[in-house]
């Protein structure tokens, strides 16, 4: 429960703090706000657009949290991150969890926390998609294997409730995101019957019901956007989303291999400490259960994400949990002076490197009122890694490793709530909508007509904010919209279409407000312009009250 509060800490701050992310974030929640508005729980949308990527299991979760808390008209985003910030805290306590049977409870607790203070699944936790609830539900779904595992080595035996995890996890997980969840438990099984030429542990998984279970929880779904699409769900995800990834740099996420690798250090800050002790950890003590269960959860995996050709950072994070495993178990056995060197010098790297990243941010995107919060979340975050270092080298790693956690909590808490939310030119979406707000023109308000018409910006951001109907065009219709009366939101790059249209209605436009920023999906500057027309609105036809009676 420790590791699950920890991992709480972390990721709250920028739940409410870090507005709507582009695009994926505002994709994910703008669907889910449809499936919420027009009751269909199966087929999942974007506007008018079929979106055939992932299954329906983050939609249902964050349509029960928004149903329980908040309400879909609000259009806050935090309420539709509630199930990541759960599967953060389901990913620490199912760590600590599984790795308390091979290590112990201390080494076990610690394992949680490593992995609910790292800077990715901290992050994750505040992002309303996916990865932190499939990280939480991988998680739980290798603690009930590994313990499995563990009981055919002459470990504690295992009763029903850890098979009925096992088949749960597993479960949701498919209901996530599909087969990663199946491909990590998988490939751990082969690595491991290869390994130890044994299968006969598989007998523990209760096969004879197991699979009845997953099939009763996910087939309903599976059978049911079958039929509503006519197959178009599968055709559409399998060619156009999977394969497409395996084949190529899918949506220019291309990278060679040692990407993850690569960026290990900054996205398991702070356990980066621990890294060179876990490596030395796994080869001296490959031969014992837990170590060799860690190891093959880990290394196929990862090798799998390594050698795709698309590559996103968040993609390995289903392993960080055996990573958090090897590091715990080298902090219980303790760490020798290699480890502890190279263990210092990787943290206190990434430490100062993390903190030059929170004043690039303010130098570039920020103010004289950011500068605060940029000298906090560097000085901690670079505090997190020289001090834990130092602590290392000084032979106290337990203690080390907890005044790292706890230096990167706060400065991640910093950084996601009190410096990013402020670098204002990154959040044009956002500010667009509460200027919209402040002058009544959000169609939800009922002052103003609906739709708005954006043209030239056509982030989900601005679409989640102003609602479904919102049309993403170019000038001549945002002229329309003038025309009819409806607020228009026009980039400087549609501004002499809009022009030339507004002139051959003879329609005059009142410009409300102008935002200027930057839009970090594609790096192009933006200008947007809040426009209204400038003749007052024509009343309704009298003669006639509702009901059609004069």
């Amino acid at each position: 429960m420790f590791a699950a509060l920890l991992a709480l800490l972390a990721g709250l701050p920028g739940v409410f703090a870090m507005p709507p992310l582009d695009r994926d974030e505002a994709r994910f929640a703008q669907a889910t706000a449809q499936m919420l508005e027009t009751g269909d729980l199966v087929v999942i949308r974007f506007q008018d657009e079929p979106r055939f990527k992932k299954p329906v299991g983050i939609h249902w979760l964050q349509a029960a949290s928004v149903s329980l808390v908040s309400a879909v008209e609000d259009r806050e985003i935090w309420a539709y991150r509630l199930p990541s910030l759960l599967g953060a805290m389901l990913a620490a306590a199912a760590c600590a969890w599984g790795a308390a049977a091979f290590f112990g409870a201390p080494a076990g607790l610690m394992a949680g926390a490593m992995l609910g203070s790292t800077l990715l699944l901290s992050t994750e936790a505040f992002i309303a998609k996916t990865d932190a609830v499939l990280c939480g539900t991988v998680v739980l779904t290798m603690a009930a294997l590994a313990r499995i595992y563990g009981a055919a080595r002459g470990g504690s035996p295992v009763t029903w409730r850890t098979r009925l995890l096992f088949w749960l996890g597993l479960s949701a997980a498919l209901l996530v995101k599909g087969p990663v969840g199946l491909m990590v438990v998988t490939l751990t099984s082969l690595a491991l019957i290869a390994w130890d030429r044994r299968i006969d542990w598989l007998k523990g998984l209760g096969l004879s019901w197991g699979p009845i279970l997953l099939v009763g929880l996910v087939g309903p779904w599976a059978w049911a956007v079958t039929v509503a699409t006519d197959g178009g769900f599968w055709t559409t995800a399998l060619m156009s989303d999977l394969a497409p990834k395996l084949a190529g740099s899918h949506e220019s996420h291309g990278a060679p291999p040692g990407y993850h690798l690569l960026g290990l250090s900054f996205l398991a800050f702070p356990m980066t400490l621990l890294i060179p002790a876990a490596l030395v950890l796994a080869w001296v003590k490959r031969r014992e259960p837990g170590v060799r269960f860690a190891l093959c959860w880990l290394i196929p995996t990862w090798l799998v994400f390594e050698l795709a050709p698309t590559k996103l950072v968040h993609y390995t994070l289903p392993t960080y949990g055996a990573l958090a495993w090897l590091a715990a178990a080298a902090l219980r056995e303790g760490v020798g002076p290699f480890a502890r060197w190279a263990g210092a010098g990787l943290a206190a790297v990434s430490g100062l490197i993390l903190a030059g990243v929170c004043f690039y941010l303010v130098s570039e995107f920020g103010g004289t009122a950011d500068v605060t919060a940029a000298a906090a979340a560097g000085g901690l975050l670079a505090a997190a890694g020289l001090i834990g270092g130092f602590m290392l080298v000084s032979q106290a790693p337990k203690g080390a490793m907890v005044a790292a956690m706890g230096l990167a909590i706060l400065g991640h808490a910093v950084l996601a709530a009190g410096l990013i939310p402020g670098l204002a030119p990154l959040w044009s979406s956002a500010r667009v909508a509460r200027i919209m707000e402040s002058e009544r023109l959000l169609p939800r308000q009922g002052m103003a007509a609906a739709p708005v018409a954006v043209a030239g910006y056509a982030e989900p951001s601005l679409v989640f904010a102003l609602g479904t109907p919102t049309i993403l065009e170019d000038g001549e219709l945002a002229a329309q919209a003038i025309g009819a009366f409806r607020p228009a939101v026009v980039d400087a790059s549609e501004e002499a279409a809009f022009r030339a249209e507004l002139n051959a209605r003879g329609l005059r436009v009142r410009q409300v407000r102008a935002v200027r920023g930057l839009n970090y999906s594609n790096g192009d500057r933006t200008h947007l312009r809040i426009y209204m027309n400038a003749e007052p609105r024509p009343a309704p036809a009298a003669g006639r009250a509702i009901g059609g009676r004069p």
